[in-house]
C-alpha cells in the first residue's frame, strides 16, 4: 500500500473510492445508454406519428382543397353567367320595349304629330340629348325623311328616360332613308376638324345583322366607332305589316369593366373567357400563364388542339353547363368549366391553376415538416446539452450516493416514457396530444411535450374548421329548400279552389326554374260575384326575385280587395312598389275582374305576355291586348283596361313567359305557336287537363335540356252565372288609369 497524504492507494479506502468510482461510472454509463434507448426509441416514435400525421393531413387537406376549389370554381362560374345572361336580358327588354313603340307608331303614324329635332353639339357633351345625323347623299330637307324622322322623334323623351334609368351608354334608331336618331352623352365625337361628319348606319354590322335576322340580335365583341370603347350591339329590325323594313332599334352594351375584371383575374390564377356562338373569344385575358395561343383566340376554340378547352366550349355551346373538369393546358394542370349564357347563346369559361389551389396544402405541409424538424433538432440539442450536463455533474459530485444518480435518472427517463406512451396511443379519434404534470419538468422535456401539444392542437383545430364549412354548406342546402316549401304554401295550391261554386272552373301551377322563383300567380273572390284573376313574372331569379314576388303578390291582393278597377290595382301597386324600389327589380302583371253574373271580363297588362281565349265552339287564339309599362319601373306609369264578354263554356288562359320561351338542346324556343297548338290539342278538355296538356308539349320540346326560367300557367272555364242568381252591383270605378279600350 502506498499512502499520498491522506488518500491510501490500494487500502480499503481506495477500494471504496474505486467502487464508489466504478460504481459512478457503471452508473452514468448505464444512464447514458438507457437515455440513448429512450431518445432513440423516442425519436422513432416521433417521426412515424409525424409521418402519420402528415400522409393524414396531406390526403385530407388535398381532398378537401380540390372538392373547394370544384364547387366555388362551379359555383362562380354558373353565377357569373348567370349575371351576364340577366344583363344582356335587361338589354335586350330595353330593345323589344322602344320597338314596341316604334311599331305602334309607325303603324299608326296619324295619332301623332311630327316633332323638332336637330342634329349634335359639341355644348351637349355629358348632358343627354336626342340628336339626328343624316348619310352621305341623303337630304334632310327631303319630306318623306322629314316626316318619319319627325315622326320617330315622339319616342326620344322615352330612350332619353331609358338610358339613365338603366346607365346605357346610348340607345337608337336606324331608318332605311339613311337618318340616325339617337340619345347618349357624348355630342363631340359626332365632330371632325370642326365639322360634322357623315354617318351611315345601313353600313353598320348591327344594322345589317338585325334586318337579315328579322329579330333581336346581339353581335360580336368590337370597337366602338365613336368612342372606341370595347362593345357589342344589341339590335332589333321593325318591319310594316307588308314585311317591309321600316327601322332598326339598337343600343351598346360597353365591356370595359367585364374586360378588365377578367384581365384582373388572371393574377391570382384564375382565368376567365368569354365566347360567342362561333366558338370565337369576345373577351379574354392577355396573361403568359393562361393556355391560350393567338390562334386559339381568333378560331373556333372547338377546334382547339387543348383538347380540354375545345370539350368544355363544345359541351356548353350545346346548352349544357359542363361542370367542372380537370386536365392538362399549356399552362400547367387546369380545372375548367362553362356555362352558356342563354339570352346571347355565349359561353362563359372559368379556368384556375391546380398549382396555385395546392398552395395552401402544400404550405401546411411544409410548416408541419418545418415543426417536426424544428421539435427533433430542438430535442437532439437540449438532449445532448443534458448528457453534457448529468456528465460533469457526476464528476463534480462523484461522491454523491447512487440513490441521487437513480433519482436524477429517473426524473428524466419517467416524463420521457410517458410521452412516448401518450403518442403512440394517439389514433384517428384522438388525434391531440394534451399537457400532463408528469411533464412539466421545467426543462428541454417539457419544452419538447409543449411543443407535440401545440401541433397536435392545430391540427385538431384546422380539423373542425373543415368539419365547420361542410356544416354550413349544408345549413345553406337546408334554409333553401325551406325558401322553395315557404314560397309553394303562398300562392293558391288546393283543387278544386271554389268547390260550392258551379258557375266557373280554375286551375294554375307554377315549376320554378331554380330552389326559389319570382313568377306567382293568384286568384280570389272580391265578393260573392267578382272574381279577380292574376299571374305576374318578377325580373331576375333565385332569392331576390323570389322576395320581390312575395312582396308584390301582397300588395296586388290588398289594393284589390279594397274594390278598384283592375287599372286602379295596377297603379296604386306600382305606386307602392316604386315608393322604395331600391333594387330597381320589376313586374309584369295580367290582372282581370270577372263579373261571375253577367260573364263581364274586365282587365289590364303591364307588360305581360298576351292571354288566349277560346269562345264556345271555337279554338285558343290569343289576345293582343294593349301593355302598360311594366309594375315598379316608373312610378308615374299609367294603366288601361280593356273588357270581354265571356258566354257559358269560353276558357281563359294566361302565363309567363318562361312557357313560350323554353328553350331546347337545339337552343330553340317553344313559342306561342307551339303553345296555341298545345292549347288546341284537347280543347274541350278541363282547365287542369289543358295545363296538363301544355306542360307535357313544354317537356316534349325541351327534352333533357336545362330549364332556365320558371313555369306558370293559369287555365278558367266559365260555366255561367246559375238560374236565378242575381247580378251583384259593379265594383267602384278607379278615376286614374280606368280608361277602357
Amino acid at each position: 500500500m502506498k499512502r499520498y497524504k491522506d488518500l491510501v492507494i490500494g487500502g480499503i479506502q481506495s477500494k471504496i473510492f474505486n467502487l464508489i468510482l466504478l460504481t459512478v461510472v457503471l452508473m452514468t454509463v448505464a444512464f447514458m445508454a438507457v437515455s440513448q434507448i429512450q431518445s432513440s426509441m423516442l425519436a422513432r416514435l416521433v417521426n412515424e406519428s409525424g409521418q402519420k400525421q402528415h400522409e393524414s393531413i396531406a390526403g385530407t387537406t388535398s381532398a378537401v382543397m380540390d372538392e373547394v376549389v370544384t364547387q366555388a370554381l362551379g359555383r362562380a362560374n354558373r353565377m357569373e353567367a348567370r349575371l351576364a345572361d340577366e344583363m344582356f336580358d335587361e338589354v335586350g327588354a330595353r330593345v323589344r320595349f322602344l320597338h314596341d313603340r316604334a311599331a305602334e307608331l309607325l303603324a299608326h303614324p296619324e295619332d301623332c304629330p311630327p316633332q323638332p329635332y336637330a342634329g349634335p353639339d359639341p355644348a351637349d357633351d355629358g348632358v343627354w340629348t336626342a340628336k339626328v345625323i343624316f348619310a352621305d347623299g341623303v337630304d334632310p330637307a327631303d319630306p318623306a325623311v322629314t316626316a318619319k324622322v319627325g315622326l320617330l322623334a315622339n319616342l326620344f323623351d322615352e330612350m332619353l328616360a331609358l338610358c339613365p334609368s338603366f346607365d346605357a351608354a346610348t340607345i337608337y334608331i336606324a331608318i332605311p332613308e339613311g337618318a340616325h336618331l339617337s340619345v347618349s352623352r357624348s355630342s363631340s365625337s359626332w365632330f371632325e376638324n370642326g365639322r360634322l361628319r357623315s354617318y351611315d348606319p345601313r353600313t353598320r354590322g348591327w344594322y345589317q345583322k338585325a334586318a337579315e335576322a328579322g329579330g333581336l340580335i346581339f353581335t360580336d365583341g368590337e370597337r366602338d366607332a365613336n368612342t372606341g370603347a370595347y362593345c357589342i350591339e344589341c339590335a332589333m329590325p321593325v318591319c310594316g305589316t307588308d314585311g317591309s323594313l321600316q327601322a332598326v332599334i339598337g343600343t351598346d352594351l360597353f365591356l370595359d369593366e367585364m374586360e378588365s375584371a377578367m384581365q384582373a383575374s388572371s393574377m391570382e390564377g384564375e382565368y376567365a373567357l368569354l365566347i360567342n356562338q362561333s366558338g370565337r373569344a369576345v373577351l379574354a385575358p392577355q396573361a403568359e400563364a393562361f393556355p391560350m395561343n393567338d390562334a386559339d383566340r381568333g378560331g373556333d376554340l372547338r377546334d382547339s388542339e387543348l383538347t380540354l378547352l375545345a370539350q368544355a366550349a363544345g359541351e356548353a355551346l350545346r346548352g349544357n353547363t359542363t361542370g367542372v373538369l380537370l386536365g392538362e393546358l399549356r399552362g400547367g394542370v387546369y380545372y375548367i368549366t362553362a356555362s352558356p349564357i342563354e339570352t346571347t347563346g355565349w359561353v362563359l369559361i372559368s379556368a384556375y391553376s391546380q398549382e396555385i389551389s395546392g398552395r395552401p396544402a402544400a404550405m401546411l405541409q411544409r410548416d408541419l415538416l418545418q415543426i417536426q424538424q424544428e421539435s427533433r433538432g430542438e430535442y437532439q440539442v437540449k438532449t445532448k446539452s443534458s448528457r453534457s450536463f448529468a456528465i460533469m455533474l457526476l464528476i463534480v459530485v462523484m461522491l454523491l450516493t447512487i440513490s441521487g444518480a437513480l433519482l436524477l435518472g429517473r426524473r428524466i427517463v419517467t416524463p420521457l416514457n410517458t410521452i412516448t406512451r401518450r403518442i403512440a396511443a394517439l389514433g384517428s379519434n384522438n388525434m391531440e396530444f394534451q399537457m400532463e404534470d408528469a411533464y412539466r419538468t421545467g426543462d428541454e422535456v417539457e419544452q419538447l411535450a409543449q411543443s407535440f401539444a401545440t401541433l397536435s392542437h392545430r391540427t385538431v383545430v384546422y380539423m373542425d374548421e373543415i368539419v365547420k364549412v361542410t356544416a354550413e354548406k349544408e345549413r345553406i342546402g337546408t334554409e333553401l329548400a325551406l325558401a322553395n316549401q315557404i314560397q309553394a304554401a303562398i300562392l293558391p295550391h288546393i283543387f278544386p279552389a271554389f268547390p260550392n261554386r258551379p258557375d266557373f272552373d280554375i286551375y294554375a301551377c307554377m315549376d320554378p326554374a331554380k330552389e326559389v322563383g319570382g313568377d306567382f300567380y293568384d286568384y280570389f273572390l272580391i265578393d260573392d260575384d267578382h272574381l279577380c284573376m292574376v299571374i305576374a313574372d318578377v325580373s331576375g331569379k333565385g332569392i331576390p326575385a323570389a322576395l320581390f314576388m312575395m312582396a308584390s303578390k301582397i300588395i296586388l291582393q290588398s289594393v284589390a280587395m279594397l274594390g278598384s278597377t283592375p287599372a286602379g290595382i295596377l297603379r296604386k301597386t306600382n305606386e307602392a312598389l316604386c315608393s322604395n324600389n331600391e333594387t330597381e327589380m320589376f313586374v309584369t302583371v295580367w290582372l282581370g275582374i270577372l263579373e261571375l253574373s253577367t260573364g263581364r271580363l274586365t282587365a289590364a297588362n303591364a307588360g305581360h305576355e298576351y292571354p288566349a281565349f277560346q269562345f264556345p265552339g271555337g279554338r285558343f287564339e290569343l289576345f293582343k291586348d294593349k301593355h302598360g309599362f311594366v309594375i315598379g319601373g316608373m312610378a308615374e306609369a299609367g294603366y288601361s283596361e280593356y273588357e270581354l264578354q265571356l258566354t257559358p263554356g269560353a276558357k281563359l288562359f294566361v302565363y309567363t313567359d318562361g312557357v313560350p320561351e323554353a328553350t331546347s338542346a337545339e337552343n330553340e324556343m317553344f313559342g306561342t305557336a307551339r303553345l296555341i297548338e298545345a292549347l288546341n290539342a284537347v280543347p274541350e278538355a278541363s282547365p287542369k287537363g289543358i295545363l296538363e296538356n301544355v306542360k307535357q308539349a313544354v317537356n316534349l320540346f325541351v327534352k333533357d335540356a336545362e330549364q332556365f326560367d320558371d313555369l306558370t300557367m293559369l287555365c278558367f272555364e266559365y260555366f255561367g252565372s246559375p238560374p236565378g242568381k242575381d247580378r251583384a252591383p259593379e265594383l267602384p270605378a278607379d278615376g286614374a288609369g280606368s280608361a277602357k279600350t
